[in-house]
């Protein structure tokens, strides 16, 4: 998705979608041409509602209220149905629009289309090869994260459909749930660090009123917060206030409660058979094939594992040279490794471990951006509508030393872009990385990127929500660097920060 301009997707996924060998024709004229477009993008149009009846979730990422109460169907059959629907509608497609009637645009967007079912149809033989839950961004977290940040409340009914998805959230678990039953049963299990993750973040949820525990648990305080809104709008008044309330904690306790109940008893059964340390997934039944699947899918480009080793083998020496010239550059004196050691255990290199340096992390996060929006119409003609806002991970779902991430705002610009920083262990956010994280999840990174495809005009909706990951972490990636070049990382120890999490995706590789 991200982009300043389309130049980059466009490359990508044509490479990605296969070059279209055909023998010559005589070009339609251009008015056929357009006319052609005008119809397939109304097409596209059409099929785009259908696409989003099936995820009730994206529907309000998107900031609509359709659907408001429902969560999606996360089983094996609605997968299967959705993919019987990209069959066939994509036969239809191909029946009903010449691709050489077409413009060129036009024709990315077909492409995009048939690559969208190509895609689908290569991960479904290794749909069990997949981890359901995670310590990073699983159900157990993202469910009621969702409707926390993303479920607004505006009139009484959005918290009817509030509670009602509250309770609905157990279906969806439950389906879950068989998923990853379904997936240990062929071995596919994520290591036991991932388990402890998953227990610890689902316990928070539950802990706290109406469950036991000290404190509000995060829903029930989300949900007092907002029924409390309504009431000082003037929406509702204390009657239907406290009846509300009475719903909320109804569902919590007899449908959301049980759901977590079952999913904790699981893993804590199942988790003696986790992996201790972990393993990659060329252990695994079919392993091989599903990595090349995976990586087809990550790169969109015909590369074997070999050349994506090769390629990280040759960024890490780059990078290290890169080090070592700005490890000469502040005058230490020493071996690169003794350089890495000076800055893992100097303290002038972290925020105190204490509120009062969270939030220092915090306010220099949102400094270091605000410096970087002031340069961005040099750089770019396009820029976001959405805001972004900078906050620390819910105490419910923080985990010391996990990713940073990014959640977008909508279309329209009405809810801001979030991005969120875990902050329970400061020596596990060194000062020098700062900087960089910023820019790769902010400006001029992920929220620029994504938010610019978001809003763009003339291109069909699909498109504008449509995710390549060589695309999405390539800008993000190309951002940091980017920065350098608008004036960033002044001090020569954010710009080895800069180079950390660069070598840091090498070695991935």
């Amino acid at each position: 998705m991200r982009r300043v301009t389309l130049v980059l997707l466009i490359s990508v996924l044509l490479g990605g979608c296969g070059s279209r060998v055909d023998a010559p024709r005589v070009a339609s004229p251009p008015a056929d041409r357009e006319a052609d477009t005008v119809r397939l993008n109304e097409w596209f149009a059409a099929r785009w509602e259908e696409q989003l009846a099936f995820s009730p979730i994206q529907r309000t990422v998107l900031g609509q209220k359709e659907d408001y109460d429902k969560f999606d169907d996360f089983s094996e059959r609605a997968e299967d149905e959705q993919l019987a629907w990209r069959r066939r509608t994509t036969a239809e497609m191909k029946k009903a629009f010449d691709y050489d009637r077409l413009t060129p645009e036009a024709r990315i967007s077909y492409d995009i289309w048939v690559y969208e079912l190509e895609r689908a149809e290569r991960a479904i033989p290794f749909r069990r090869r997949h981890y359901v839950f995670t310590q990073m961004q699983g159900p157990q977290a993202f469910l009621p994260q969702f409707l926390i940040a993303f479920h607004r409340v505006d009139e009484e009914s959005d918290m009817d459909a509030y509670i009602a998805r509250i309770a609905g959230a157990s279906r969806g678990l439950d389906q879950l749930l068989e998923r990853a039953r379904l997936a240990a049963a062929e071995h596919v299990r994520p290591p036991r660090f991932a388990y402890e993750g998953v227990l610890e973040q689902a316990r928070g949820v539950i802990r706290g009123a109406p469950f036991a525990g000290e404190g509000d648990a995060p829903l029930w305080a989300d949900a007092l917060a907002k029924i409390e809104g309504l009431q000082k709008a003037g929406k509702i008044d204390a009657a239907r206030a406290e009846q509300l309330r009475g719903s909320a904690r109804q569902a919590l306790l007899e449908h959301f409660k049980p759901s977590y109940d079952a999913m904790i008893a699981w893993f804590e059964k199942d988790m003696a058979n986790a992996d201790v340390v972990a393993t990659g997934v060329g252990q695994l039944p079919q392993g091989r094939d599903f990595y090349n699947e995976r990586l087809a899918v990550a790169t969109t480009i015909d590369l074997t594992a070999d050349q994506v080793h090769q390629i990280g083998l040759d960024e890490v020496a780059r990078i290290q040279g890169e080090m070592e010239a700005i490890k000469e550059q502040v005058g230490f004196k020493g071996t690169l490794q003794e350089f890495f050691t000076f800055m893992r255990e100097d303290p002038k290199f972290f925020f105190p471990d204490t509120d009062e340096g969270r939030e220092r992390y915090l306010q220099e996060a949102r400094d270091h951006l605000r410096f970087i929006n002031t340069r961005l119409p040099e750089f770019f003609g396009i820029l976001p509508k959405a805001d972004l806002e900078v906050k620390r991970v819910e105490p419910f779902r923080e985990q010391p030393g996990a990713a940073q991430h990014y959640f977008p705002g909508t279309p329209d610009g009405s809810r801001a872009g979030i991005y969120y920083a875990h902050l329970s262990d400061m020596k596990s956010m060194p000062r020098q990385e700062l900087e960089v994280i910023a820019y790769h999840e902010g400006n001029p990174g992920h929220h620029m990127q994504i938010s610019i495809a978001q809003e763009l005009e003339g291109v069909p909706r699909f498109r504008t929500q449509s995710s390549f990951t060589a695309y999405i972490e390539g800008w993000a990636l190309y951002s940091e660097l980017l920065a350098r070049e608008m004036g960033a990382y002044k001090d020569p120890y954010s710009d080895f920060g800069r180079l950390s999490t660069e070598i840091w995706r090498a070695i991935r590789l």
